[in-house]
């Protein structure tokens, strides 16, 4: 069952076509769903995708509270997905893509045990600037926490801006999503477990905890400072971060 599953989601992913909500008609549990996202990705490796890193969900408090949980959610990110500074996103390759504004934490060295606060910091060459685009496989944009899970955390496309030395300021600093030159999201780095940086402890927690690691040079991307905003054809998407740190991504 499980397995049809993953074949299903990676399916609707390979071809754009939303499917029905999973969990509740198959009675899944959440190390079901997780289990289903892992065999859904084993699909993509094999046809030759490459891990680049991971994304985490529900870095707001007031997320998990929402959805009834007291943790976070993790899910895979790939070579596909990854798109340049500038580049031009083909929205016929998504269902219904929403653009977050985000922080990235490319890795120094292997990440392979929980980190405390510290040590992250010295797991990390360098942050970003970064922009997640999320895009559910299932129908109308909803789901329960399982299924977005198995759905892989609604993992698409990701493009990362210039990188910054990890000395910089993310205590309370301003991020905006701006779609054709208008404000459409605007929030701050708290926003992201209160301290962005925690977001790689947490990284490095979940990690360890399935016994896999992260090599040198992996992505984190730690979570949405803000909501999410649906895109369409012809959209220039920018994310800021304090004012001037900025990427940028169009539509067509």
């Amino acid at each position: 069952m499980k397995i049809d599953i993953a074949r299903q989601l990676d399916e609707a992913a390979q071809h754009a076509v939303s499917v029905p909500q999973v969990a509740a008609v198959h009675n899944i549990n959440l190390e079901e769903a997780y289990q289903i996202q892992r065999q859904s990705m084993s699909r993509r490796y094999n046809r030759g995708e490459q891990s680049i890193g991971i994304k985490l969900g529900f870095t707001s408090r007031a997320k998990m509270e929402q959805m009834g949980v007291s943790d976070m959610i993790w899910g895979w990110l790939t070579d596909s997905m990854l798109y340049q500074d500038g580049d031009t996103l083909p929205l016929h390759k998504f269902i219904h893509p929403r653009a977050e504004p985000e922080i990235c934490f490319i890795a120094s060295k292997e990440i392979n045990r929980e980190l405390s606060l510290e040590e992250a910091k010295e797991h990390i060459g360098s942050l970003a600037v970064a922009i997640e685009i999320i895009d559910s496989r299932f129908q109308n944009f909803k789901f329960s926490l399982e299924d977005v899970v198995a759905d892989n955390c609604s993992s698409t496309a990701l493009v990362v801006g210039e990188k910054l030395p990890i000395d910089s300021n993310l205590t309370n600093v301003s991020m905006q999503l701006i779609i054709n030159g208008e404000v459409k999201q605007a929030g701050n780095t708290d926003a992201i477990l209160g301290n962005p940086w925690e977001s790689v402890v947490a990284a490095s927690r979940l990690v360890a905890e399935t016994g896999l690691s992260l090599p040198a040079g992996s992505l984190i991307m730690a979570g949405a400072a803000t909501a999410a905003e649906y895109l369409k054809t012809g959209d220039l998407i920018e994310a800021i971060l304090g004012g001037h740190h900025k990427v940028t991504l169009g539509a067509k």
